[in-house]
């Protein structure tokens, strides 16, 4: 009997505990519901600028409507050359495209060996070091990877990382970071925890600012940091301090870091696709991978353009992150033809040249009719019908997607839903005759989501 009464609690506990979770899960929905009602998107600029002494921050206001929808914080880095941003951890992932410029890129996992070591290292050193007598150049830390334009790089949540310009030019990296990810447990705001420098909490103007990009460092005793370290107070209050150089600081001493040569890391890159990622290991995971290879285009059209994906399946780590990018390119004049995603909101930002974007709603309602251009970034939530055409220069974009498979259905074009139906389904649709029918289904021939300019 007794057992019996075990067993009947066990499972009224289990049942109102999935009641919950299903009442959580509910109330989830209709709060990402209730965010993505609006009648009207727009093309979207950063609302705040960071000034660092080696660069700017540029941040979106992520309490816009389309980014409450999609669940995202947009960021811009730009980093002078020779310039280091400071290192820091988010509590979302992060995926990151360079428009521009190339540098060094650490990414830092807990619980992994330092697999680089300088050549001046020795066993000998290696007991100094232990004994606190290291000798200057001597070094072990873990893997540095070289990021350039182009690339897509995943960021994965709580993970430390840095990156430094080496280039001579000015490294340009744009991301989001997706707030409603699992890997979030905390509230739907953008943070960055930094484990140098921080933003100043008070503008040039001594006006107060947002105080979520800290050196969390500045919170702990400091006879708790010296004891936890081994160092003296003066060290202590140097990693405190805060001053004026911000989150991204010219680096005065050097960066001799330890890194494969070019022809390695090609190789490496090549090696990494031929497995499709099946053998590697945490530690050592590809964490980007580029998206201006025209050989590897997923869409090409001679006369339309192209279209390249980075998904789970080119780059591993994404299947934990549950994100993906694709570069889209238009020739000029053409046309990417109306389409929706069946699984994720696309978050657009444009590289180079203008077009006239058009979304429509579930309503049949025209929610933004748009010329965009450089610099501009706007939202296309899920189901949404949208289309884009190029201007006479062309246009250029990297799109990010909140899943590490996204899937297009296309209105128009080879692989079309019209193209799958009967043609009395699409006469009898539109009340139109099956020669008309026959020209709206395959009019197009074997062009896909790039259609090229219309001939008169």
């Amino acid at each position: 009997m007794a057992t019996n009464k075990q067993a009947l609690l066990l499972a009224l506990s289990l049942s109102l505990l999935a009641s919950v979770a299903l009442g959580r899960q509910s109330q989830t929905r209709l709060s990402r519901a209730q965010q993505c009602r609006f009648n009207q998107l727009t093309r979207s600029q950063p609302s705040r600028r960071i000034e660092s002494e080696g660069g700017v921050t540029d941040v979106w206001d992520e309490n816009e409507d389309q980014f409450q929808c999609a669940g995202v914080a947009p960021l811009r880095n730009i980093l002078q050359p020779n310039s280091l941003s400071l290192p820091n951890f988010h509590p979302a992932p992060r995926l990151v495209y360079i428009e521009r410029g190339q540098g060094l890129l650490g990414v830092h996992f807990p619980g992994c060996a330092e697999t680089f070591q300088s050549q001046q290292s020795s066993t000998e050193g290696g007991r100094e070091r232990e004994q606190g007598r290291g000798r200057s150049g001597q070094d072990q830390h873990q893997k540095i990877r070289r990021i350039r334009r182009g690339d897509i790089v995943a960021l994965p949540s709580g993970v430390a990382h840095w990156c430094f310009n080496d280039g001579d030019e000015d490294l340009v990296a744009v991301s989001i970071t997706d707030l409603n990810n699992e890997a979030n447990q905390l509230d739907q705001h953008l943070r960055a925890y930094y484990l140098a420098g921080g933003q100043q909490r008070h503008d040039r103007r001594g006006e107060r600012g947002p105080e979520n990009f800290q050196n969390i460092l500045r919170g702990f005793d400091e006879e708790f940091m010296a004891e936890a370290f081994n160092v003296d107070r003066e060290i202590v209050r140097k990693m405190q301090r805060q001053d004026e150089r911000g989150l991204i600081v010219k680096v005065r001493e050097g960066m001799g870091v330890i890194r494969p040569d070019e022809r390695e890391e090609e190789e490496e890159g090549e090696w990494g696709r031929r497995l499709n990622g099946i053998e590697e290991t945490w530690c050592t995971m590809r964490l980007h991978h580029n998206v201006d290879d025209r050989r590897e285009a997923e869409v090409y059209s001679r006369e339309g353009g192209r279209l390249n994906v980075v998904n789970r399946n080119k780059l591993p780590i994404l299947r934990y992150m549950d994100l993906s990018a694709e570069k889209g390119h238009l020739f000029p004049n053409a046309l990417y033809t109306p389409h929706w995603s069946i699984n994720s909101h696309s978050i657009v930002y444009i590289t180079r040249g203008e077009g006239q974007v058009q979304i429509a709603d579930h309503r049949g309602q025209s929610v933004m009719n748009d010329r965009v251009s450089q610099g501009d970034m706007f939202v296309v939530p899920q189901f949404y019908a949208a289309t884009m055409k190029a201007q006479s220069n062309g246009i250029e974009w990297v799109s990010f997607k909140t899943n590490g498979s996204p899937m297009r259905s296309p209105v128009a074009g080879y692989t079309s839903v019209l193209r799958a139906m009967p043609l009395q389904v699409i006469s009898n649709s539109y009340q139109i005759s099956p020669g008309e029918a026959q020209n709206l289904k395959y009019n197009r021939g074997r062009e896909t989501v790039m259609a090229s300019p219309r001939r008169s």
